[in-house]
């Protein structure tokens, strides 16, 4: 996702302990969650990136707005998901 410039960078947590209802039965595992840090207009490209590669049907992938950040912050956000980056 950083690479391909979806997103400005990556958090990576975990292992965490899940515990859910899938198909019809209570379980509990072990997983992973990653914090992509993107753009609302570069949402539905960076979506469709993780839903062809990974390797559920259906991972939790969902989108938290920003409602407040520093304006170097946002400006890092901005060039580092730009998808043609000055040179």
């Amino acid at each position: 996702m950083v690479t391909a410039r979806l997103a400005a960078g990556a958090q990576i947590v975990g292992p965490v302990v899940s515990v859910f209802w899938h198909q019809g039965e209570f379980g509990t595992g072990e997983e992973w969650q990653l914090l992509f840090k993107t753009r609302a207009d570069r949402y539905a490209e960076l979506e469709a990136h993780l839903m062809e590669h990974h390797p559920w049907k259906n991972p939790e992938v969902s989108a938290v707005p920003i409602v407040a950040a520093s304006d170097a912050y946002l400006r890092w956000v901005e060039r580092a998901t730009d998808p043609a980056p000055a040179s």
